[in-house]
């Protein structure tokens, strides 16, 4: 199946639904279909191999998807925030590409494609002639070919944290396959309507398009992220779903919480891109208790979502007695339909429930495929995520952060999740974030760079004393340090690098 036949079926059940709330711009489903196959001729004139997009989004998004799809080429939306010799070294990557650029990136990418076209000169191409005016119904095939689910339909540069971004390569069968899996087609109510705040060029950005669009819900876009604007909008729009990263769900509860705001539209909040502490996930739950709590995880490579705490979950964990019950406040979840999952130690053994080792993944929405260096698939199709993992006893997941972050302490391997999780429970602490630094005696010293709760001033030692009373000594942090705020990705990613190079000691020369 192909990602045109998606939206070929969304218009097939409500041509005249307004799929897309954008700014002022207000777009039906039927809207899509003509505008994305006008979109696909202008860009099949260019003669361009590849179609990149720069820019904050909003209807765009969507139309590239499906323009891209209906032209036959891979789409790659660029993260914006990235300095001219950044962008134009991804844009190097790709073959022949066409550059799509909102005004005031323009200049920045000029010349770094084959040909560079304001946004908004495309857009308004699209608009004209009338939107009344027929075209011929696409069939599924591009150019009388018919899409093969093995073609490369989306291509995503990741965020390269701690090292160069590699071009995951998504194809149609692997983003249909998630959305088929995930969503059920035109399930929304009428007045269902999901904000989307999380940038064009995440994952969670393309899926949200997609499965949104499928499943006949409402698209509000608020294209810069501010919290007063998000909550806001939630009323203005009457909002029922919305997807938000640890960043942005930090200040939102902020701000409901000195604005009093009770959301009452907001049926369901999904959270995921990073670990969201667990203090911030109970006020949530304490402040929009109407609201049902979705923890998300999934990957680039893994066409998004992989496993979900439910709602239901959510409710459970925070009013359980049963310590077993109440830890899965802290898990993402169980595996979505379709997907399987195995964890395995460093011989590649399957390990068993509760212990720790590496997260595998198998199923049709797994790509495992990069542009640079092909498939990391193993002989029967896994793909190694680096993420440390565990299961409980009924199937619930627990990450423990990224395989490379683990600090190798006197011979011991130490996760720094597990000194996060204790330290982020104290009062004083806002977040926190545990690292190695290379250490002459120990090989590494494990350093805690806590943000303090506004208004308070913890104590090192106290907090080295909060982690010894709950872990044995050796997960003691050996040196307790303070920061405004942490170093993080737009989508939420924390960038241990950063901390590390901050903190690594100078050398006498």
């Amino acid at each position: 199946m192909s990602i045109p036949l998606l939206l070929e079926m969304a218009v097939s059940t409500d041509p005249e639904r307004i799929a897309i709330a954008s700014d002022d711009v207000r777009v039906t489903v039927a809207d899509i279909d003509r505008m994305s196959a006008r979109g696909a001729d202008r860009i099949a004139a260019t003669g361009a191999g590849h179609v990149v997009y720069v820019g904050t989004g909003g209807v765009l998004l969507p139309l590239l998807i499906f323009a891209s799809a209906r032209a036959g080429l891979a789409f790659t939306p660029l993260n914006y925030r990235l300095g001219e010799s950044a962008l134009r070294e991804l844009i190097g990557r790709l073959p022949d590409p066409v550059v799509i650029a909102d005004y005031e990136y323009v200049g920045v990418v000029e010349g770094a494609g084959i040909q560079t076209i304001d946004s908004a000169d495309f857009l308004a191409s699209l608009e004209t002639p009338p939107l009344e005016q027929p075209l011929p119904e696409f069939d599924g095939t591009v150019a009388g070919v018919a899409v093969d689910p093995d073609t490369v339909a989306v291509v995503l540069f990741t965020s390269g944290t701690t090292s160069r971004p590699k071009a995951v390569e998504l194809t149609h069968g692997n983003l249909t396959n998630y959305v088929m899996g995930t969503v059920d087609f035109a399930s929304a109510d009428p007045d269902d309507a999901v904000l989307i705040c999380v940038p064009p060029y995440h994952i969670a950005g393309v899926g949200a398009a997609l499965t949104n669009l499928f499943a006949g819900r409402r698209m509000v876009y608020l294209r810069q992220f501010e919290p007063v604007a998000w909550v806001r909008l939630v009323g203005e729009e009457r909002i029922t779903t919305a997807t938000v990263v640890p960043t942005m769900l930090d200040r939102i509860v902020a701000v409901i919480e000195a604005e009093e705001a009770t959301l009452p539209t907001l049926r369901n909040l999904a959270y995921g891109g990073a670990k969201v502490p667990l203090p911030l996930v109970r006020r949530t739950l304490e402040l929009l208790p109407h609201v049902g709590l979705v923890n998300a995880y999934g990957l680039t490579e893994t066409s998004s979502t992989i496993t979900i705490l439910t709602p239901q979950d959510h409710r459970d964990a925070l009013g359980a007695d049963e310590p077993a019950i109440a830890r899965r406040l802290g898990s993402v979840g169980r595996p979505v339909p379709g997907v399987e999952l195995q964890i395995r130690d460093e011989s590649g053994d399957v390990v068993p429930v509760g212990e720790t080792g590496e997260l595998f993944i198998r199923g049709p929405q797994v790509s495992g495929k990069y542009s640079d260096i092909g498939s990391v698939l193993d002989a029967d199709g896994w793909f190694p995520t680096k993420d440390v993992a565990s299961f409980d006893t009924d199937g619930y997941l627990y990450i423990g952060g990224r395989s490379d972050d683990t600090i190798i302490r006197g011979g011991e391997n130490i996760s720094p999740a597990e000194v996060e999780d204790v330290l982020v429970e104290h009062p004083q602490v806002r977040s926190v974030a545990v690292i190695g630094v290379d250490d002459v005696e120990w090989g590494q010293a494990m350093t805690a760079v806590v943000v303090p709760r506004a208004g308070t001033d913890p104590d090192p030692e106290e907090l080295r004393a909060f982690v010894r009373g709950r872990l044995r000594g050796s997960r003691t942090p050996d040196r307790v340090v303070f920061r405004d705020d942490l170093p993080t990705t737009p989508t939420g990613k924390l960038l241990r690098r950063v901390l590390v190079a901050e903190l690594r000691p100078v050398r006498a020369e």
